[in-house]
């Protein structure tokens, strides 16, 4: 990732995350409308799943220019997804969601630079989040 990706996707979700948890809420709207099967893999409260997600989002990408920090921390949560029942090809369906609901979010400030960045980011992260951590 080149440090203009990452001031783009930093800068966004700057714009993004006095939104809180509504913008969780409306990812997971959105998710399940791509795919209604996925609801069974979240047990609890969707708002408050909703709240985490905003939580993690948050960490990783103020961790974005330190990788060395964030790539363990994103390969334990793809353990834990895996254990929860993730499959591989759901995280397309996640990051459709996810740009879905940043364009709503941003609006007119989710121009295609911005999204072109968060597709990279997105795609780094469910890459490292799909490899096993070194044992």
């Amino acid at each position: 990732m080149n440090p203009q990706t990452i001031a783009l996707v930093q800068d966004s979700w700057r714009r993004v995350l006095p939104m809180g948890a509504a913008v969780g809420d409306l990812f997971y709207q959105h998710l399940f409308e791509a795919d209604p099967t996925l609801k069974p893999l979240f047990q609890g409260n969707v708002h408050q799943q909703a709240f985490k997600l905003i939580q993690m989002i948050d960490v990783a990408v103020g961790q974005l220019g330190a990788l060395d920090t964030l790539v363990p921390v994103l390969q334990q949560l793809g353990q834990r997804h895996l254990g929860y029942g993730v499959q591989a090809a759901h995280y397309d369906t996640v990051g459709a969601a996810l740009l879905k609901t940043l364009e709503q979010g941003l609006g007119s400030s989710f121009t295609p630079d911005t999204r072109a960045a968060w597709t990279a980011v997105y795609g780094v992260m469910a890459d490292v989040m799909q490899t096993p951590a070194p044992s």
